[in-house]
């Protein structure tokens, strides 16, 4: 069943659900998304008896928002703990101590982190809220003085996040302090199967600008980054899993690795990449994560390999970069600079022909005003420099104020 909430629901998973019949709760967060109303809508009784009735049930939530229905409604099964113990990351931490148990890690609350001596700290850590979502939150800090400049605006930025989010999604009462995980970001799209085992249904690599960058402008996937991490991280989630008591699980694994270790830096429950960005497997790999997930499908994986490019799958987020009261988009200019190669060729109109250009898949519009981003973006990029190139941009020249 589907638990759809805000901020956003895709077509194409709309689609998804109306194609396969897959029940969908109609509760009052699915009445404010102006659904299909051809969708199979079960309503809240007769879905939680249908549940109850299961041995395995399988829910997918687009949205973390949908964490406290659970929590209130389906508290006779297993998922209100199992995502319980994803949302607290001292929680998290403490049960995975045991596959990495020199890993640094320490709760404090808000009161404390304006009282704490930098002096006292080893550097370089992040501190992030206990619970949390992307990056709202995350303070990468190397020395005391990146330390002190985050005491001074974590008050005003933790305003902003409450105004967003509700308490299940962020909440920023208490923290997290944690040693910096080195090596390349990577994201997973992986559900853990009826009987614990996980099923990975795509590899993002999330790069970076510098290392104070904790954005999440872009991923990308390729035939590349599947064959070289797959096998390595199926093992790492056998043991998370089995650490964590995860069954019928779906969730978005976020982690660093490098030549010594993978080491993962949180989960996300109940959904893959969120705002439905887990789209872009049908793009890269042809599956249907939601398909795979409610069939418990597992993909072919040296099939689809076969069958690929070398190019650099991506779905890459247009931020609204902190303007308000913006009155329009470019869209036009916006997905022209996106797929030309050079940042220099898309200003002046000229173009090497010999460099080729990214594809556009799909480029879905977003409500800027109230939301801080404008577009979500599926294309296929040549190269990675061209993945940098979308990284550095300043995209505020196509919006309209």
């Amino acid at each position: 069943m589907f638990i759809l909430d805000k901020p956003y629901v895709s077509k194409y998973l709309e689609d998804t659900a109306l194609k396969n019949g897959y029940p969908v709760l109609k509760n009052a967060p699915a009445d404010d998304l102006e659904l299909n109303q051809d969708l199979n809508f079960y309503c809240e009784g007769y879905a939680v008896n249908q549940i109850k009735e299961s041995k395995n049930p399988l829910i997918y939530c687009n949205s973390e928002n949908a964490i406290d229905w659970i929590a209130k409604n389906l508290e006779f099964t297993d998922i209100p703990r199992q995502i319980a113990l994803c949302k607290d990351k001292f929680e998290f931490r403490k049960l995975i101590s045991k596959i990495y148990p020199d890993f640094y890690f320490k709760e404090i609350s808000l009161d404390e982190i304006e009282m704490l001596e930098a002096s006292s700290l080893k550097f370089p850590l992040v501190l992030k809220p206990k619970v949390g979502f992307l990056s709202f939150g995350v303070y990468p800090v190397y020395n005391e003085a990146d330390w002190k400049n985050v005491v001074k605006i974590i008050r005003a930025d933790i305003k902003k996040y409450e105004k967003i989010f509700p308490k299940s999604v962020v909440n920023t009462s208490s923290f997290i302090i944690e040693e910096m995980i080195e090596g390349d970001e990577f994201a997973v799209d992986v559900y853990f199967d009826t009987a614990g085992a996980p099923v990975i249904l795509n590899i993002y690599k999330h790069p970076f600008v510098s290392k104070d960058d904790v954005s999440d402008r872009l991923y990308y996937t390729s035939k590349k980054i599947i064959k070289e991490y797959l096998e390595s991280f199926t093992k790492l989630f056998e043991k998370i899993g089995a650490a964590m008591g995860l069954k019928n699980f779906p969730c978005h694994i976020e982690l660093r690795a490098d030549e010594k270790a993978a080491i993962p830096i949180e989960i996300n429950p109940m959904r893959f990449a969120g705002w439905c960005l887990c789209d872009l497997a049908h793009y890269a790999f042809n599956i249907n994560p939601y398909v795979y997930y409610f069939e418990q499908k597992r993909p072919c994986w040296d099939e689809i390999l076969s069958k690929m490019d070398d190019g650099l799958y991506c779905f890459t987020i247009g931020d609204n970069q902190g303007i308000e009261n913006i009155k329009d988009v470019d869209y036009d200019a916006y997905a022209d600079f996106l797929t030309t190669p050079d940042a220099v060729a898309s200003i002046s109109g000229i173009q090497d022909s010999k460099t080729p250009r990214g594809e556009l898949f799909e480029l879905r519009k977003i409500d800027y005003k109230n939301f801080p981003i404008f577009a979500l973006v599926f294309i296929k990029l040549p190269n990675e420099s061209a993945v940098f190139k979308i990284l550095k941009a300043d995209f505020g020249k196509y919006i309209k104020v």
